[in-house]
């Protein structure tokens, strides 16, 4: 049986976008690379590579929400385990990765309506559990 400390969870771009914006405190890391990085990212988001993990793990409360994106939404599930491993509860993965979640962020901060797919997507959240 698998608890909920032992998983991450995928949100859809919208529901990433709707719990940054219900919580201003959580923890919103980049994972691409820093050329992309640098082009642009989600406001308040910080660069995370490997070689940076542990020092953001030690720093970190681990009740903390922790969104974490990439450019497609697969090397995100990868550092979300990561957190996991090392005790963190609220951690989760952007399905789609970047452009999805700057649309969606766009879209909370214009007040646009979500379309009826995003919205239908935005209820199918999914947990998952990477082993090595």
């Amino acid at each position: 049986m698998t608890t909920e400390k032992n998983v991450f969870r995928c949100l859809s771009a919208a529901d990433a976008a709707a719990l940054i914006r219900a919580e201003p405190q959580a923890t919103i890391f980049d994972v691409r690379d820093m050329a992309s990085y640098r082009r642009g990212h989600i406001d308040g988001a910080a660069h995370l590579s490997e070689d940076r993990l542990l020092a953001w793990l030690r720093r970190m409360p681990k009740g903390m929400s922790v969104v974490i994106y990439c450019h497609q939404g697969n090397a995100s599930k990868t550092f979300a385990q990561m957190f996991i491993d090392f005790g963190y509860a609220k951690v989760f993965s952007v399905d789609g990765g970047y452009e999805p979640l700057a649309a969606a962020r766009e879209l909370t901060r214009t007040g646009a309506a979500v379309s009826s797919r995003g919205a239908s997507a935005s209820r199918e959240t999914s947990a998952y559990r990477i082993t090595p």
